[in-house]
């Protein structure tokens, strides 16, 4: 199964790039997420809940980032399994400057499926497929824009700006 895409995420590229490597930002923005820690070799161990259409379950997966160049591109390796049966993918995702406060994240990449979640056919985890990755960027970009653009401070003692 191949997924190619692109979103546009409202932040400068380098605050993009480190809410990407931060695990704790991925694992908020990553649908079904109850959990992601680093290895120590550098990889992630994610526990995730999912659904597609009559097969749900729990999966352990591990995320590797490979060849990062910041704050350009990197590509990801995702191998998962559980008693659904098991994703295998890799993908590239590359963020170009959109303007002087906006990231355009293209991605593409390849997934194998098998078990009982292929079984629900190409067209539906295509779909469910592409619905997760569209719910991840839009949890993704309000996760970035609170860091990019906090709110300003309502405690008297904090000023908010200088004048």
């Amino acid at each position: 199964m191949k997924l190619d895409g692109s979103y546009t995420i409202p932040a400068p590229r380098e605050v993009v790039w480190q809410q990407l490597m931060n695990p704790e930002t991925l694992a908020k923005s990553l649908p079904g997420c109850e959990r992601m820690q680093p290895n120590p070799d550098g990889s992630y161990q994610a526990e995730l809940k999912v659904g597609i259409g009559a097969v749900k379950g729990s999966y352990q997966a591990r995320i590797e980032i490979l060849n990062p160049v910041s704050p350009e591109r990197y590509r990801m390796k995702v191998e998962g399994k559980g008693a659904g049966g098991f994703v295998n993918g890799e993908g590239l995702l590359t963020l170009t400057e959109n303007g002087s406060a906006q990231t355009l994240i293209t991605y593409s990449g390849e997934a194998q499926v098998g078990g009982v979640v292929a079984s629900v056919g190409q067209r539906l985890l295509q779909a469910a497929a592409r619905q997760i990755v569209s719910q991840f960027f839009q949890a993704f970009a309000k996760q970035v824009q609170a860091v990019a653009f906090p709110p300003p401070s309502t405690d008297p003692l904090i000023p908010s700006s200088p004048r």
